[in-house]
Order: structure tokens, then sequence, then C-alpha cells
């Protein structure tokens, strides 16, 4: 039988990860910055190594065909004085696009000894953020009235089949054929029996 230890009072935070991506409306295309920290909280004064990486992934995204068009790397903090001597093998992104397949290509371009763990993992996180940041240009245009709501267009559904709630012929799909408008209404969306209209008792 496993055990696991009693957690003190009062435990020392030993590690902090921060992720944070930025996604800019460029008209045709989307400017992505996201930025990784490693930060050990315990670590005061400069006797200590408090900040361990700090990286960041700078990527354009064309919009008419979700393509990678630029893609460089920086990193301002990091263990060794040659893990910067990797940065320009992210310019190996350009031309990837953000699809079905994205993370996988990303994991054989610069997974292990091809490419630096954390600005992989930068890379290989981008895809649902594009999906997220075209989401909200589109909520955009419906606040302004320029879009009926988000999937308005000659788009089918970008969503389909990313999550239980897409799935085909699942909740959305449902709620979509009942009338439903995304990113028009209440949120969170009210479940499908409030698009249902209850049928008439015999």
């Amino acid at each position: 039988m496993t055990t696991h230890p009693v957690p003190a009072d009062d435990p020392v935070l030993l590690h902090r990860r921060s992720i944070e991506y930025e996604a800019f409306d460029l008209g045709d295309e989307l400017g992505v910055v996201g930025r990784l920290r490693d930060t050990r909280p315990w670590a005061d004064g400069d006797e200590h190594i408090s900040t361990v990486h700090d990286m960041e992934l700078h990527v354009t995204v064309r919009m008419a065909d979700m393509r990678i068009t630029e893609a460089s790397a920086v990193m301002h903090t990091f263990p060794h004085t040659e893990c910067p001597g990797i940065v320009s093998a992210f310019a190996g992104l350009v031309g990837l696009s953000i699809s079905r397949g994205y993370t996988r290509e990303v994991q054989a371009r610069f997974g292990g000894p091809r490419g630096c763990t954390h600005l992989e993992q930068l890379a290989r996180s981008l895809g649902p953020l594009v999906i997220q940041a075209v989401t909200s240009r589109r909520a955009r245009a419906v606040s302004r009235g320029e879009a009926v709501d988000l999937l308005s267009g000659p788009d089918s559904p970008w969503a389909r089949n990313s999550c239980h709630i897409w799935a085909e012929g699942g909740i959305a799909d449902q709620k979509l054929a009942a009338g439903w408008h995304p990113g028009t209404g209440p949120y969170p969306s009210p479940p499908l029996e409030a698009f249902i209209e209850p049928r008439p008792t015999p």
C-alpha cells in the first residue's frame, strides 16, 4: 500500500512555471508572442538562482490558410552558455499549418535533442492558442455588428471533434440545429434544453 506524506502546515513552494501567450490582429495575419518562465520561489537574494528559464517564441500566422510565415525565438535566461545556439532552429516552424497534425510535426522537428524542451513546449501549444485568437477575432466582429455569429461566413465549424461538446452530432451540433448562434446571448451558453421548443401536450 502506497502512503503519501502529510503536507507540512507551511509547505515550501519549490517551483513555478508560467506560460503566457498574447495574440495580435495584424489584418491578414496574427502575431503571437509566447513566453515561458521557470522560477524557484524559495530562492532569494544573490546567493541562489531564482530564475532558471525565461524564453520567448514569436510567430506570425497567415489567416488565409493558417500557415506560419515567420518564427523566431529569444532566450533571456538559460542554464548553459550554449543554450541560445538552438534558437535559430525554431525558424523551422515557417511553413507549418496550424491544423491537425501540427503538434506531431513540431515534436518531430524539435523534440528531444533536436531542439529545446521549453521552446518546443511553447511551439507545441501554439495551435490551440491560435484557434482561440481566431475565435476572439470573430467575437470582436460580432460585437461590432460585422458578423452574425462566430460561425458566420464560408468556413465550417472550426472546433468540430476538438472536444466532447463539439463532437460530431454532439451538444454543439444539436444547439446549432436548434437555432443557436455562437457568440451571441448569455455566456456560458444555456443547456441544450433551452434551445429546444417544448412539444405540445396531446
